[in-house]
């Protein structure tokens, strides 16, 4: 137990840190040589992308706003100029248009229309047959698929004449 308690006041001690004194002289003490002073630094100016592009947006916007307004004034000197001539071209019509008396026409000779000189049109048959190059090559592969008269009775006359007579073309 006593070798227990003799360790823990020898940590105790350890622990605690011992002050150590400055030691003692007789010189007097030195005097530090201050620096030199640096000049202060001056700032350079910054040309931000940003306010380059800022500037350049804005001389822009200014040239559009002015291309409008001139486009603007542009239209509305045609516009006067439009409304003058049209004014100017009525004055005009209205001395050049002065009313006339219109010729009386004549009572005593009735008009008669004479007859036309040109001679009849001749009327002429209609042409049932279809020429072979407008045939239609499905209609002539449904023509010969069908086999029974109640199927031929849904045809429209012309193909069934169409037909008659493509076959006595092949057969002569």
């Amino acid at each position: 137990m006593k070798k227990i308690q003799k360790l823990v006041g020898e940590e105790e001690k350890l622990r605690m840190p011992i002050a150590q004194g400055l030691p003692w002289t007789t010189d007097e003490p030195k005097c530090l040589i201050k620096p030199p002073v640096k000049k202060n630094t001056i700032p350079i100016d910054l040309k931000l992308h940003s306010d380059i592009r800022a500037v350049e947006r804005a001389r822009f916007a200014h040239q559009v706003a002015e291309k409008g307004r001139l486009i603007k004034q542009y239209k509305m000197e045609r516009e006067r100029q439009q409304k003058l001539e049209e004014e100017e071209e009525i004055k005009r019509l209205r001395k050049e248009l002065i009313p006339k008396a219109q010729l009386m026409p004549y009572f005593d000779r009735p008009f008669v229309p004479r007859r036309s000189e040109k001679q009849p049109t001749v009327p002429r048959e209609p042409k049932f047959c279809i020429p072979r190059h407008k045939m239609i090559k499905c209609c002539r592969m449904s023509c010969n698929d069908m086999s029974g008269p109640s199927q031929l009775q849904h045809l429209p006359s012309s193909v069934e004449k169409a037909e008659a007579l493509y076959k006595n073309r092949i057969l002569q």
